[in-house]
């Protein structure tokens, strides 16, 4: 029974409806464009720069903080590591639109591949709520999932009017400032579901250019769906670009060499492995795949002559009358004549009781054609087929986790990942996922180097989102999505090295959290750190220790966050050496002119052509011995002097 809610009727809103009705295409966001409206109804007004423009309510909003520098810094967490002096893998704990920009110079060009599988746009709530002025502070209070007032964020209903316009605005200066981050040869892959498909394709196509646009993939994601109004939503998408693809080669895959068993004996190719792969005769059932650039005659060894059977052309006699073949005997060759002219030292012939060829006379042949594999072109050629993504359910990513004795219900298949990885074919290598969820990119990352012998990095960047009861992650106690990948590493790794015994493979992570920085105030201009010793005293918050510091310095710089890091004590104080010996950090207390000494003498010791040195300001024992550092340090060769 419905319940009279006691209002009267919304005329405006029924006029609105019956509006959409006749001209759906003048809605945009469940809002009218008044000026398509007028077009509809055939009024036209001039236009003199009339062009293609994509755009959205909040573009140029996006496009500013992209561009705006982070505040922030990223702590180490050594207890939620894994191999943390050691290691090369790096997962991040934090917002990552700030991620990505504090990894702006550490990381700028360094990466080859990005696989993202971002929030689709299903008019649920989404967390990411992006601060023009303060994204820092916005982070810190929507870790908690409320704002400064207690409210929980609801950014993306779908009776919202900016549903696409919220999304979209996401979106933008993440994969504007991922693109800082690939090489000139990378690839970006995305997955993407059907919402907004057309709309992340623009957005790319803007940021990484449409030239750079490799194509679409489709997914079978599952099967046997029973939702969907119209079809069954069974296909997932992932939208490919390069940096540039003029740098591209290709993407390649790993061919089964135990197939290639004979040894071409004569011609330039001697020595050569290769395989009959398949016979040059098709059936052409479709009448769009005969032509008649496809039906010539091949001379056999024993010098005959061969046809595929069929009255296309030409016409084949016998006793003075045309042979009529049935459906069945009507075929061609997979080559049109000049491929088989330039290839014709790649056939190779095999007698046959039973052939689907004609001889000149229109008698069944005793030969069949085949062409030849070299094992070395299979490996170079590489055009992949996108067929093979049917192998890839959502339903195997699932299974993993729970071999893992984890639960988590959005999670890619490991294959999937793999397969990308395996495309590209690269070695030492850095990928980066910044939607990481559950880590599914790093366990593939994992079982791909182990798999095919490789040293291939990652780093995974993921908001530390509570975890709700839809996803099954409460099962195990974890508090939020975060938890879930870390330990997926862990247990990934260990059944990786388990399963293939190889000791050496990196499976660990070095654990970082975005934070505020350790520094009370940073001076405005973050390009000018090769500063005078000048500054506050005490401008370190009381909360913050020196490794922390030292991780905020090797961003500030620009240095790699798994950069070697050796640790010295000199005069009883701490001194950090990094990239041996290009760059030193002393930040302890009551530093005397003896441990500057000290620390001068290790230009010659690593034979560091230049070295920088960094303290911190307030930890010279007086003014006196702050003003002589600089004396020594300068004499010894070393000019940039910088304190914090």
């Amino acid at each position: 029974m419905t319940k009279l809610d006691g209002q009267s009727k919304n005329i405006i809103n029924e006029n609105i409806e019956k509006l959409k009705e006749i001209f759906p295409e003048v809605f945009s966001e469940d809002k009218i464009d008044f000026e398509k409206l007028q077009e509809e109804l055939g009024e036209f007004r001039d236009k003199e720069n009339e062009r293609y423009n994509f755009t959205w309510n909040g573009k140029q909003q996006a496009k500013k903080i992209a561009q705006t520098q982070s505040t922030g810094t990223l702590r180490p967490c050594k207890e939620e590591s894994k191999n943390f002096d050691t290691t090369q893998n790096l997962y991040i704990e934090g917002d990552n639109l700030e991620v990505l920009k504090l990894l702006q110079k550490s990381y700028h060009k360094k990466v080859k591949m990005i696989y993202i599988d971002p929030p689709y746009n299903t008019g649920e709530d989404f967390v990411y709520k992006d601060n023009f002025k303060d994204n820092i502070k916005n982070y810190l209070e929507i870790t908690g999932q409320v704002d400064s007032e207690g409210n929980k964020f609801s950014a993306n209903s779908n009776v919202s009017g900016r549903y696409h316009s919220n999304w979209l605005s996401m979106m933008y200066p993440r994969l504007k400032l991922a693109r800082n981050l690939l090489k000139d040869d990378g690839v970006i892959f995305i997955s993407i579901g059907d919402k907004e498909l057309s709309n992340m394709e623009k957005v790319c196509n803007e940021i990484y250019g449409e030239d750079n646009k490799i194509g679409f993939i489709s997914r079978v994601q599952k099967r046997g769906s029973d939702k969907g109004t119209y079809f069954k939503p069974s296909l997932d998408y992932i939208l490919v670009y390069a940096k540039n693809t003029n740098n591209l080669n290709g993407f390649k895959i790993g061919v089964d060499s135990s197939k290639f068993k004979k040894v071409e004996e004569l011609g330039d190719r001697k020595g050569e492995l290769y395989e009959d792969s398949k016979s040059l005769y098709q059936s052409s059932l479709d009448p769009m795949r005969g032509c008649v650039n496809q039906r010539y005659y091949i001379k056999c060894p024993d010098g005959s002559f061969v046809i595929p059977k069929g009255n296309v052309f030409p016409d084949v006699i016998k006793n003075g009358e045309k042979i009529s073949p049935t459906s069945k005997d009507d075929g061609v060759w997979r080559w049109g004549r000049d491929s088989y002219l330039e290839q014709q030292d790649l056939l190779t012939f095999k007698k046959t009781k039973s052939s689907p060829l004609v001889d000149e006379n229109g008698e069944q042949s005793k030969w069949n054609v085949y062409t030849k594999r070299y094992l070395l072109d299979a490996e170079e050629k590489g055009n992949i087929p996108s067929n093979l993504f049917e192998n890839f359910l959502n339903a195997q990513g699932t299974t993993l986790l729970k071999v893992l004795n984890l639960d988590f219900s959005f999670s890619k298949p490991v294959e999937l990942i793999s397969y990308l990885i395996e495309i590209m074919n690269f070695d030492g290598e850095l990928i980066l996922d910044f939607f990481s969820g559950s880590a599914t990119t790093a366990n593939a990352t994992i079982n791909f180097n182990s798999l095919k012998h490789k040293n291939n990095k990652f780093i995974m960047v993921q908001l530390p989102e509570d975890i709700d009861g839809n996803n099954g992650g409460t099962k195990y106690n974890f508090k939020n999505i975060c938890e879930i990948g870390k330990e997926r590493i862990r247990r990934a790794g260990e059944k990786i090295v388990k399963e293939s015994g190889n000791t050496d493979l990196d499976i660990g992570f070095k654990v970082l959290k975005l934070d505020s920085s350790n520094i009370k105030e940073w001076d405005s201009d973050f390009e000018d750190l090769e500063q005078n010793l000048l500054g506050n005293v005490d401008n370190i918050k009381s909360d913050r220790n020196s490794e922390d510091l030292l991780y905020e310095i090797l961003l500030k710089y620009g240095f790699e966050l798994t950069t070697s890091i050796e640790e010295k004590i000199i005069n009883d104080k701490k001194v950090y050496i990094i990239g041996f010996g290009v760059l030193v950090v002393c930040l302890d207390e009551t530093i005397d002119i003896q441990t500057v000494e000290e620390i001068a003498k290790l230009k010659k010791e690593y034979k560091s052509e230049t070295i920088r040195v960094v303290f911190q300001d307030s930890s010279f024992k007086d003014a006196v011995v702050k003003t002589n550092a600089i004396e020594v340090l300068k004499q010894n060769g070393i000019d940039e002097i910088v304190s914090i």
